[in-house]
């Protein structure tokens, strides 16, 4: 009978902490920018375009999460197409002003609905040939909690210090695109700070082709890299 309770602390030093975020978040790549969250009962939309056929084995959208107005993260007619009755979508300003309607969220603040935290990240460019794509104070990404978990999704960024600040990341969706988001170096170096749990590269096809997943992935020490079929 001595020996149970050691028994028991062994036991529970065994047993993870916390809870899993692959329980918390799943999500499917549909292409570029685009994927589909769940979690719960609730289903997000990130950033959909191209064709309504391609959300046709999920469930109808609870949120609409779009963070600009580049045409490969917002199509107008695909959102009045997908959304239902009880759809809420939420957007940078510029976002919500195209559309019409939808919740405008600016950079810093945040929103609690359907069981989420929801917070606007700064999403910009830094560098001076790239300001004009991704002016400061305009574009969101936005970190989604629930349980405990956080979830980012960068939009399309360089290394900002917004980013970099971030702390408890369980999963990161992170672009890292020529010439209009951020090198693999700029995207690598902004994980190795923030130390997300996992990163998930998406958004990497630019004008000069598909960034190197290879070399990313060899210079994160700080976090697994998850390959996800996006093109």
């Amino acid at each position: 009978m001595k020996r149970l309770p050691i028994f028991l602390l062994l036991l529970v030093l065994l047993i993870p902490a916390g809870v899993n975020a692959a329980e918390v978040f799943t999500y499917t790549p549909i292409k570029h920018a685009t994927f589909v969250l769940q979690s719960g009962p609730t289903t997000i939309y990130v950033d959909p375009v191209g064709s309504a056929e391609a959300f046709a084995g999920f469930p109808p959208p609870d949120l609409i999460l779009i963070t600009h107005i580049h045409k490969d993260h917002l199509a107008p007619q695909l959102v009045e197409t997908l959304k239902q009755k009880q759809t809420r979508i939420i957007g940078s300003a510029t976002v919500i002003e195209q559309l019409g309607y939808g919740t405008v969220l600016r950079n810093g603040e945040s929103t609690s609905l359907l069981g989420l935290s929801i917070e606007a990240i700064a999403a910009y460019n830094t560098t001076a040939e790239r300001l004009n794509f991704h002016p400061k104070g305009r574009d969101n990404g936005y970190v989604l909690s629930r349980d405990g978990t956080r979830l980012y999704i960068s939009g399309d960024t360089e290394d900002i210090p917004e980013m970099r600040a971030l702390r408890d990341i369980d999963i990161a969706f992170l672009c890292m695109n020529l010439p209009y988001t951020m090198t693999v170096e700029q995207a690598a170096s902004a994980v190795n700070e923030f130390k997300p749990a996992l990163v998930i590269p998406y958004h990497y096809r630019g004008k000069q082709g598909m960034s190197d997943i290879d070399a990313f992935e060899h210079l994160v020490d700080s976090a697994t890299v998850s390959r996800l079929q996006w093109y």
